[in-house]
């Protein structure tokens, strides 16, 4: 299972499905074959193991399937991974994770019915680390929100005379592209794109170029036009401009495209909104060690009264809760508990989405 986990860590960090793996065993436990999935439409990784074993002229009769995720029932992209390894004989599977998705779950129990020995639970905390934004995303109906901001030691985004250009180092500001290219889509709302004119790409360390990958989905929040001339214009990345304020509506709108993850940079309004919302999953701050003492703050009004009534977060497990980045320190941390109960936008008020670039994504 260790085996298969490190293949399914090879699969990509974005896109609508999980990172799977698969390991197929002899009865006496050698290895026969290994797979994992490389992304939407690509053989899923039991599918892919079962190919590999296939192209050597060997078959799977009788032999163990040991999977990280449960193997799904679902015909997508791809046909249904429990269905494939009953049709190749396989005789036992072992199981780390359960599948949250209830169009892809029951694989576990279609085997068992079929005579097939099943085992679920072996290193499954491992196998949720793994998918766990994936999970979430799946499980609640909307996207994943990882809130980013850069600030001072007093909170500060920008200077009084509203320059914030920069107020991190080098090394964090390439950080953030890592952690965009990890994201299926950015977010900003009008009012950065119209100040800032953002490209919201991905870019190379030094900062020039493309960083390589898949771009991620640019999205725009807001009633404002964007000018003709925008850099989010420019068709390097796809863009679509949902025009509301409400962020509940802007999650429905992304996860309708399966959009699983969403890298928030908006401004202290937009932040401000998915925070009171309850919207807010993940929140990294890299944070300038300088001062200014006047100027915006990194978030607006939380509807906070008392310290009682504080946002609390927790530092986020393992030993990347809080790194030092070039001159900068960057903090990862989780929202202890929902301030907001978390709602379906009204249907009868959709909000207008506009297209505004499409490009090829390699996903």
């Amino acid at each position: 299972m260790r085996r298969a986990l490190q293949l399914a860590a090879r699969g990509p960090a974005t896109g609508p499905n999980p990172r799977v793996g698969c390991v197929l065993l002899t009865p006496d436990g050698h290895v026969l074959a290994e797979g994992h999935h490389r992304g939407a439409g690509t053989a899923h990784a039991e599918a892919a193991a079962l190919a590999e074993l296939a192209a050597r002229g060997a078959g799977a009769a009788g032999c163990t399937a040991v999977v990280t995720l449960e193997p799904c029932t679902h015909t997508g992209r791809t046909g249904p991974c429990a269905q494939a390894l009953l049709a190749a004989g396989v005789a036992r599977v072992v199981i780390a994770d359960t599948d949250p998705n209830p169009t892809a779950a029951g694989g576990a129990d279609l085997l068992r019915r079929a005579g097939v020995d099943v085992e679920v639970g072996l290193l499954a905390e491992a196998a949720h680390a793994l998918n766990e934004r994936w999970a979430a995303a799946v499980a609640r109906g909307r996207p994943w929100v990882t809130w980013k901001f850069a600030a001072t030691l007093d909170g500060r985004s920008a200077a009084a005379d509203g320059t914030s250009r920069w107020i991190t180092s080098a090394p964090a500001r390439a950080d953030v592209h890592r952690l965009r290219a990890g994201h299926d889509a950015v977010l900003v709302g009008t009012g950065t794109a119209l100040a800032d004119d953002p490209a919201l790409t991905v870019r190379a360390a030094d900062g020039t170029g493309e960083g390589g990958g898949p771009q991620p989905l640019r999205v725009v929040a807001g009633l404002r036009e964007l000018p003709a001339g925008a850099r989010l214009r420019d068709g390097r990345a796809e863009l679509v401009h949902v025009r509301t304020r409400d962020p509940h509506a802007v999650l429905a709108v992304l996860a309708a495209r399966e959009v699983r993850t969403v890298l928030l940079e908006g401004g202290p309004a937009l932040a401000a909104a998915f925070a009171r919302a309850g919207l807010v999953d993940e929140v990294v701050a890299y944070l300038a060690p300088a001062l200014l003492g006047a100027g915006p703050a990194a978030v607006a009004d939380l509807g906070v009264g008392g310290i009682a009534d504080a946002l609390r977060l927790d530092l986020a497990p393992g030993p990347e809760a809080v790194v030092r980045v070039g001159e900068d320190v960057r903090v990862t941390a989780r929202p202890r508990a929902r301030r907001a109960v978390e709602r379906a936008p009204d249907p009868s008020h959709p909000p207008v989405v506009e297209e505004v670039a499409r490009v090829h994504r390699d996903r």
